[in-house]
């Protein structure tokens, strides 16, 4: 039996909702086999001070190069990488495997507002990792520290840093609107000529962790099928929009998206 297959080179997030769980489940809920390399431990909680346990960079290595050697991944899409060591390593190991379907995440600070990546690491990220993606998937907040100017706050002004990203070397830019105010949930997709809306209700609701992680792992487990990049971006918008309509709260502090929304509730289900 032939399955599309997938990677995800992120972090591990204990409480379930983000990271390398948050990928698995999508992966799992839209029938790939998802395989993953650990860069950090977050485990943020009130008994420890220290809530990030990076991974050394041989560690990242050597289950990246797993993945590759025992089963090859159609697709592969990198979160949290956290160091400028790992963003290096990792851009180098992705371009000797000659990676095509490369989704880029870059996660720099989590729903609590902790910091998920070095500001080191900013230029790496820049510099190698990001004209090596097929797409990469920021949120405004993310978008405005990569360009280093303010958090674009129109869809005009989305648009304008859309086209400066491109810029820097990536195949299609998506800018998440999700924290755009007095707007619907409105993303921008650029692919270096045309400009594609993508546009949902807004679900109001504070439980949105691993949204942002999820919506990228769709668009990679689409990609792994074989889908094009317009394709997977609008299935993997109706899958992360599902996710948020039906989320889980636990009743302490934010809660999850739900990764069996799409199927159970969602456009799969009609």
């Amino acid at each position: 039996m032939s399955i599309p297959r997938a990677l995800t080179i992120a972090g591990s997030a204990a409480q379930g909702s983000a990271g390398i769980q948050a990928d698995l489940k999508t992966f799992q809920e839209l029938d790939i086999y998802g395989m993953s390399a650990v860069t950090a431990i977050v485990a943020g909680n009130s008994t420890t001070e220290q809530g990030i346990f990076t991974q050394p960079v041989e560690a990242v290595e050597a289950q990246i190069h797993a993945s590759f050697e025992h089963v090859g991944p159609d697709a592969v899409k990198t979160g949290m990488l956290f160091t400028e060591d790992i963003i290096k390593r990792t851009s180098e190991l992705l371009k000797s495997y000659e990676v095509k379907n490369i989704v880029v995440d870059p996660v720099m600070i989590g729903k609590m507002g902790s910091q998920l990546l070095q500001d080191e690491a900013i230029e790496a990220l820049i510099k190698q990792l990001l004209p090596a993606a097929a797409i990469i998937t920021p949120n405004l907040e993310e978008a405005a520290r990569i360009l280093k100017q303010p958090v674009p706050e129109s869809p005009e002004q989305m648009e304008r840093a859309a086209r400066k990203l491109h810029n820097l070397g990536p195949k299609y830019v998506l800018i998440k609107g999700g924290s755009l105010k007095d707007h619907p949930a409105i993303d921008i997709l650029f692919d270096g000529e045309e400009m594609t809306t993508l546009q949902s209700e807004r679900v109001q609701t504070i439980h949105t962790s691993g949204a942002g992680c999820t919506y990228s792992a769709a668009i990679t487990a689409e990609l792994a099928k074989g889908k094009t990049m317009e394709e997977a971006v609008f299935k993997a918008k109706d899958f992360v929009t599902s996710a948020i309509q039906y989320a889980l709260s636990f009743e302490r502090g934010i809660g999850s998206t739900y990764h069996a929304a799409y199927r159970k509730h969602g456009k799969e289900a009609e």
